[in-house]
């Protein structure tokens, strides 16, 4: 796979707050607003198929009952998460992994997949998505995916299907405990929380040859800083507030 290009925003789980999260229609507002990456969570069904939704549960997107890990795909990918966001986007789904990928194929989005397991399956869930991975084309006509989780389990598992693909470990606070950990895998960023973060702590990543993305920034004056700071890219629910960061790239 060619090098990561990095854009400076990506956007927070597909849509950011301007669509259902986690879903094509969000997806689709991503590439319509000119942003070129986007960020988003794999969980699995019951089954063991992998799904776009942060959540393990259908409480908060869906507002109705149900497990994730307890339901099978089939039932999943009928529920509805666009109705409870907005009345227009009624009828909107959760998607499949394979078609969010080939959206952002479409669309020319580069793709944070976030690995995101339910409590104990953390290893299945990074072998699944690897071996998805492993049969999409990574070269000119493929998605750019960058692979992260805050479960090393799971990303350990994804990088054994798919060791070539780029990773980041995700925690929520820099430590030289987690650059270690992030060196230990390989990874080629370090995803931290904006919570806390400082110019020295960017400056450590950086300097062990790491880049840093951050999360969740929504204010252009501080994502401007951050990137001044040699922040490489910060995740937003706000694309629209961020716009003109849509076209910066950094490679790092």
């Amino acid at each position: 796979m060619a090098g990561w290009a990095w854009p400076a925003l990506v956007v927070h789980r597909c849509g950011g707050a301007l669509a259902p999260e986690n879903t094509l229609a969000g997806l689709e507002i991503a590439a319509r607003l000119g942003c070129r990456a986007v960020e988003f969570d794999v969980m699995l069904s019951a089954d063991g198929q992998p799904l776009l939704i942060h959540d393990e549960t259908l409480d908060r997107t869906a507002a109705r009952p149900g497990r994730v890990a307890e339901l099978d795909a089939v039932e999943l990918l009928e529920v509805d998460v666009g109705r409870h966001f907005h009345p227009a986007y009624a009828d909107e789904t959760i998607p499949a992994f394979g078609a969010a990928l080939e959206r952002c194929r479409r669309l020319r989005l580069a793709a944070n997949v976030e690995i995101k397991p339910a409590i104990g399956k953390e290893r299945q869930t990074g072998q699944v998505v690897g071996r998805c991975l492993r049969g999409i084309d990574d070269g000119a006509d493929g998605p750019q995916v960058l692979l992260s989780s805050f479960s090393v389990e799971a990303l350990e598992a994804a990088i054994e299907e798919v060791p070539q693909w780029p990773r980041a470990l995700l925690v929520s606070s820099y430590s030289p405990a987690a650059l270690a950990m992030a060196q230990s895998l390989s990874c080629v960023a370090l995803n931290l929380s904006r919570e806390g973060l400082t110019e020295a702590d960017v400056s450590a990543v950086r300097e062990a040859g790491l880049a840093v993305m951050v999360y969740t920034v929504n204010a252009f004056d501080e994502a401007r800083r951050l990137l001044d700071w040699g922040v490489a890219g910060v995740f937003s629910d706000r694309p629209d507030c961020l716009a003109p960061l849509a076209t910066e790239c950094c490679n790092t």
